[in-house]
């Protein structure tokens, strides 16, 4: 059985820390429902392949929604009114008991084991379900970066949103296994 190092989050101080093994490898997890926020033009049908695939073995967890908003809904040609309309339509689709996790590049620098705990623990902030927010081209809008329980960076290195979004998609699947003490993650 590998040993899998995880971290704990820790919602009051939004910071995490290490332990030994990952608290809820093989126990059982309140699995709540995952909703994935997705700024971006009309995803190829590759991509979109990919997502329904992962969208596919997530269900066997939890449910999961994906919601695709399109960028510059207002066909602006200023890019902050660009920002502040994808930010509007964001916050038009979250609830006051979302868990929001926003994918920025200058959120926190997580692995896989600290996302597993993240999902684990997200069960137990008295959230109805997580929802994971990816900006559009431009970044997040002013109003869902005060919204955020928590920002994360999937990688050190800046991802377009559809990139981040299988990266995501693959992560989350990653957790489950994880949290399940399943053979995806070595």
């Amino acid at each position: 059985m590998a040993l899998h190092l995880c971290v704990t989050f820790n919602s009051t101080t939004s910071s995490f820390t290490q332990g030994r093994k990952c608290k809820y490898e093989g126990q059982s997890v309140r699995a709540l429902p995952i909703r994935i926020l997705s700024v971006g033009k009309k995803r190829s049908p590759g991509l979109q392949l990919m997502v329904d695939e992962y969208v596919d073995k997530l269900r066997y967890y939890c449910n999961v929604e994906d919601l695709q908003i399109r960028t510059n809904p207002r066909n602006s040609r200023d890019q902050r009114a660009q920002v502040d309309a994808e930010d509007e339509a964001v916050m038009n689709l979250i609830r006051s008991d979302d868990w929001v996790v926003m994918l920025d590049e200058r959120g926190l620098d997580i692995g896989s084991e600290q996302m597993a705990e993240l999902v684990g623990d997200a069960g137990n902030t008295g959230a109805s379900r997580i929802s994971f927010c990816i900006g559009g081209p431009y970044g997040h809008g002013r109003k869902i970066k005060e919204r955020a329980n928590l920002s994360i960076k999937l990688s050190s290195l800046v991802l377009n949103h559809q990139i981040a979004l299988v990266v995501l998609m693959e992560q989350l699947y990653r957790s489950w296994t994880i949290l399940k003490g399943q053979k995806y993650h070595h």
